[in-house]
């Protein structure tokens, strides 16, 4: 049987959608290539697991601000998450992918064609704002104005939308990552004290909040000391 499935290709994770079965997949969208044969080796998450030797191959990331930067590791990627998904279906799926408001027809053409090569019988695109107030349960065919601000790893989509369309959109290249590259520089400079991307993202995930709270929180987190150069704590 057919099966309708839906991918949000993020450029830090990779969400998979199944109807009827929900989220089935959350993977990074990160993959590690061969340097001699230039093939994908598999999976890797560098925030998780160690990296490949240099010596072995790269760890890169095929998408870029929220659209597609290496095609051909994309494809391979893509076949694999889809794959895994659905495993063995007598019918090719039916495929929706999430894009950036601001992207153009060339890179909606590179998804497109990615998506119908790595086994998808048909291929539909939807903005990542029209798409995050579906998930909200926000009724987006009333005559009244919703105002959408989808943040991700590497952009972020602000849309205003109404009766089932977006009347106003725009998108910046600032996301996660770049709130993750301020809390280093913010503890470096403050602590003299340098911690890692993955810290500095559980530093955002506890503590961080976008409006001010009643009351102050804390984490404690390891780095390694600039004027000693030996671990140290924190507060």
């Amino acid at each position: 049987m057919s099966r309708d499935i839906a991918i949000d290709l993020g450029t830090a994770t990779v969400l998979v959608y199944v109807k009827g079965r929900g989220i089935v997949l959350e993977e990074p969208s990160v993959v590690a290539i061969d340097k001699v044969t230039e093939r994908v080796q598999r999976g890797q998450n560098p925030k998780s697991v160690p990296a490949v030797k240099a010596d072995e191959g790269d760890v890169v990331r095929p998408l870029r601000d929220g659209v597609i930067s290496r095609y051909d590791v994309t494809l391979q990627m893509l076949r694999h998450f889809m794959a895994k998904a659905c495993g063995n279906t007598l019918l090719k799926p039916r495929v929706m992918v999430c894009i950036p408001s601001a992207i153009t027809e060339v890179e909606e053409r590179a998804v497109v064609d990615a998506a119908n090569q790595a086994g998808a019988r048909k291929t539909y695109l939807i903005e990542e704002p029209v798409a995050a107030a579906i998930g909200a349960d926000i009724d987006i065919s009333m005559p009244n104005g919703n105002l959408i601000v989808d943040i991700g790893c590497g952009t972020t989509d602000i849309a205003l939308i109404s009766l089932n369309n977006t009347v106003a959109s725009e998108s910046i290249k600032v996301g996660g990552d770049k709130f993750d590259e301020a809390i280093v520089r913010y503890v470096r400079r403050k602590y003299s004290v340098l911690i890692g991307d993955r810290t500095a993202e559980e530093i955002k995930i506890h503590i961080g909040s976008a409006c001010p709270r009643p009351e102050e929180k804390y984490i404690n987190v390891k780095g390694r000391c600039l004027t000693q150069g030996l671990p140290k704590a924190i507060r």
